[in-house]
């Protein structure tokens, strides 16, 4: 691959577009949130567009950096996609669970149903709408060893969670403490297989070829863009989610509402910008992201919650995890891959099959909410 004329560093960055809007955007809302009055509907609105803006100038800065780095470190932009972006923007749901643990013995509340819901239905939203939108947006090809080895240790992280779950309703500490290792082995096995997945990765034409240009920045500087590019899109995710409950709020929409749709998009808002940008530049990047958050998530995350604190599913929380959350996980993650094995390409009309997935399980919780299936 040919290299490009000059490495940019860290003076470099500072005059970058991208980082000046990004920038821009990040000052502008944290600014104007201190000074305009946050309840009227004009200036949520103003802050809402704002928000959105640095949601996808920081996921563009993001990329930029990932995909530089993996050049510099001479691996797979998949793998890239697989291990720092999938950690970076699983933060949410690591944060989440893991303070709802350290929140179980002074909590009354059922606070490791939290711990569990948000990891089952973060997956289910990322593989059913997330993925959807991203494949309605362009059609995704997904290599044949991706699919064997990534997919489908996707579903297995996902199965052994529940199987795990399911025996006991309660997550201890030396499962969550092998969950954990289970990760760190499958990073490590990444990296030290990075050379044979980048050369699949270029047979496939998923890769980068020789010829192809691309902005080339230090090391330091790449790390930089990741850092600050994943946090000014979390910080971007988290406003946009509080402001869109404002506004929800206002228009008198219900919490059950909110809850199902609002919070648990919102967890999910990195993942979204990061792989629709991406997918036009690096499916590696795309891909990666979608699939290794769904690894890191039921392994990671909930590991490091249930090292925490022990996580007990409560009675009323164990029928409608075991009853639906959980099967309609498994189930999307299978028919997703179902439809990535069908040519290796993730098709539009897919990716509509999936998005209905994800509105049909709005429905059961719905029916479930008032009674009418699953009744506790």
């Amino acid at each position: 691959m040919a290299e490009p004329a000059q490495v940019q560093g860290l003076p470099k960055l500072l005059s970058y577009n991208a980082f000046l809007i990004t920038a821009s955007l990040f000052v502008g809302l944290s600014v104007l949130e201190g000074i305009l009055d946050k309840n009227a509907l004009t200036t949520i609105a103003l802050l809402l567009l704002l928000a959105i803006g640095l949601l996808v100038s920081s996921a563009d800065f993001f990329i930029a950096g990932a995909r530089s780095l993996a050049k510099r470190a001479g691996v797979a932009e998949v793998v890239i996609g697989l291990t720092v972006v999938s950690i970076g923007t699983s933060l949410p749901e690591i944060l989440v669970t893991a303070s709802a643990a350290y929140d179980i013995p002074t909590s009354s509340g059922d606070v490791a149903d939290l711990a569990v819901g948000s990891i089952f239905g973060s997956v289910l939203v990322q593989i059913t709408l997330i993925l959807g939108i991203v494949a309605l947006s362009r059609p995704i090809r997904v290599g044949p060893t991706w699919l064997r080895r990534d997919g489908m240790l996707m579903l297995s992280a996902n199965i052994l969670l529940g199987v795990l779950i399911w025996t006991g309703t309660t997550l201890n500490r030396v499962e969550g403490g092998f969950l954990v290792l289970a990760y760190v082995w499958y990073v490590v096995w990444l990296v030290r297989h990075r050379k044979e997945i980048q050369e699949d990765a270029r047979k496939q034409g998923l890769e980068p070829q020789a010829g192809e240009t691309m902005s080339l920045w230090s090391t330091g500087a790449s790390i930089v863009m990741v850092v600050l590019g994943l946090s000014f899109a979390l910080f971007a995710a988290h406003h946009l989610v509080e402001l869109a409950v404002q506004v929800a709020q206002k228009l008198n929409v219900s919490e059950a509402v909110i809850g199902t749709t609002i919070s648990g998009i919102g967890t999910s808002l990195p993942e979204l910008t990061i792989a629709l940008l991406s997918v036009k530049k690096s499916e590696g990047v795309a891909i990666g992201t979608l699939v290794g958050s769904n690894i890191t998530d039921p392994t990671l995350s909930i590991g490091l919650a249930a090292l925490v604190h022990p996580l007990e599913v409560s009675a009323a929380g164990w029928t409608i995890t075991s009853g639906l959350i959980i099967p309609a996980t498994i189930l999307s993650i299978g028919v997703a891959l179902l439809f990535m094995r069908t040519n290796y390409r993730f098709r539009r009309r897919e990716g509509a099959m999936l998005i209905s997935l994800y509105l049909v399980f709005l429905v059961l919780l719905a029916l479930q909410r008032n009674g009418l299936i699953l009744a506790t």
